[in-house]
């Protein structure tokens, strides 16, 4: 075999907190997203105590896929999707998070976006849980650190799942999940709902938030196979492989532990137990997390279906841990590699990356795979032409799919779809800034908000449109 499989999922990515905007609209609550203040790749985003005035916030206008969606779905059939990876926003389905019934109004837009992707034929891949908790969840119950969050998650997928068990096939429910890590405060906040005081144990608290995400997504795994055996659920996990800096053998077992980091993640996901290392881990700190007697139970239970994961750069870790520099964003631990280029905010550019990771995740698991971001960060300008000539990303994207393509055929990996991270211009989750841009489509905005809003087709456009339509042979 020597060709992607004729069922591939080609599309694009994207989620509800950084494109549909309408954040007080059709009865939506404030979430997570929504006190997060713009920031730059300089000067990172902030989470202010409610909606402060003065206070630019890009999400609550995001490009207003809210209003405009029929026309981004109608760009998107043009570019020959196959599927749409997309996720329900929390707060326009429960408002507060802790309501017994839903908002009407908001599982009314839902149904209305996949009437439309259906009528274009693009399969949805929905995302419970994108980084978008209801705010209401943290100020009175302190985020994913309180377990009664579990039964509300629960309530949320039961209603979703039941409402949309004829339109969507394809499922994830936490996003990114393996960001919610003690030593960054913006990914405690996005994955885990977590405010962090002075004086808090975060290794303690992180730890208990995430097996409480854990205990739900199990449950809403088992929720969902209940109302439609054929659905697919997966787990989201941003995945990054590591170098060790040197052939020091300190170097390996540092890179060894740090991605022990984020295998926890999939190990319990995935095969339903906590991996002896992290008990370990735990012993040694002290760390004891609060569970209850079914837990372990529904953990084997409510295995993932697939992994889904984001891959945007590799990265280079050392045992000497002054090397190690907070990336741009604020979110990742980095180190330079000398063999690679980097984008503008510091990301290592590295094909290669993405094979390694395919085989890492394939051999470790051995069940599907789903690339569902990945992508060029880039400020795009408009050339004399008219016409943006995103050559940088094209290259990118070329050099990613020829190495997934490598993955598939010649090294014998099953991948599900591929979905480039942000398909259309959108607000950054790291840094809130709007001119980082990934899409294949133009949105007239800046990062003050200013901006009519409309939508121009990049090169990027029509050079993505023949690759879906040739299955991934014309790059």
């Amino acid at each position: 075999m020597n060709r992607i499989q004729d069922n591939f999922l080609w599309g694009g990515a994207v989620s509800a907190h950084q494109c549909e905007g309408a954040y007080c609209t059709g009865g939506k609550g404030l979430s997570i997203a929504d006190v997060t203040t713009a920031g730059s790749k300089d000067c990172p985003r902030r989470i202010t105590d409610g909606i402060v005035k003065g206070e630019y916030y890009p999400n609550h206008e995001g490009i207003d896929f809210y209003h405009r969606f029929r026309e981004d779905i109608g760009l998107l059939a043009e570019m020959g999707f196959k599927c749409f990876r997309m996720s329900i926003a929390w707060t326009r389905i429960f408002p507060r998070g802790d309501e017994r019934e839903p908002n009407e109004e908001g599982i009314k837009f839902y149904d209305q976006v996949f009437t439309e992707l259906k009528r274009h034929n693009i399969e949805p891949i929905v995302t419970l849980s994108h980084f978008e908790t209801p705010y209401c969840l943290v100020k009175e119950y302190g985020g994913w650190k309180n377990r009664k969050l579990i039964s509300f998650f629960e309530r949320y997928a039961e209603t979703v799942f039941n409402r949309y068990k004829d339109k969507v096939k394809y499922w994830q429910t936490f996003n990114e999940i393996n960001h919610c890590k003690a030593d960054s405060k913006l990914g405690m906040w996005l994955a885990g709902a977590l405010e962090i005081k002075e004086g808090d144990d975060r290794e303690q608290i992180c730890a208990q938030a995430v097996h409480n995400m854990f205990v739900a997504s199990a449950k809403a795994v088992i929720c969902g196979k209940r109302i439609n055996p054929e659905f697919k659920i997966g787990c989201m996990v941003g995945y990054i492989p590591y170098y060790p800096a040197t052939c020091n053998p300190c170097d390996v077992m540092a890179v060894m532990k740090r991605e022990e980091e984020d295998y926890f993640f999939t190990d319990v996901m995935v095969k339903g137990k906590y991996p002896y290392y992290k008990e370990q881990a735990y012993k040694k700190k002290g760390i004891q997390i609060q569970t209850e007697p079914e837990d372990g139970s529904l953990l084997r239970q409510g295995t993932v279906d697939y992994i889904g994961f984001s891959y945007y750069m590799s990265n280079v870790y050392s045992d000497n841990i002054e090397h190690i520099k907070v990336s741009a964003g604020g979110i990742i631990r980095t180190m330079e590699n000398p063999y690679l280029k980097s984008t503008k905010w510091g990301w290592a550019i590295d094909p290669l990356g993405l094979r390694i990771s395919l085989n890492r995740l394939y051999d470790r698991y051995g069940i599907p795979l789903m690339i569902v971001e990945n992508g060029f960060g880039a400020y795009d300008k408009f050339s004399e032409d008219g016409i943006i000539h995103d050559d940088d990303r094209i290259a990118y994207l070329k050099a990613h799919i020829e190495a997934m393509k490598q993955a598939i055929t010649e090294d014998g990996v099953e991948v599900l779809g591929y979905t480039p991270w942000g398909c259309i211009d959108l607000v950054s989750a790291s840094t809130g800034e709007m001119e980082k841009r990934y899409g294949f489509i133009y949105v007239d905005k800046d990062n003050r908000g200013k901006g009519d809003l409309h939508r121009e087709k990049k090169k990027s456009f029509y050079w993505y449109q023949k690759v879906i339509k040739s299955n991934g042979e014309i790059l």
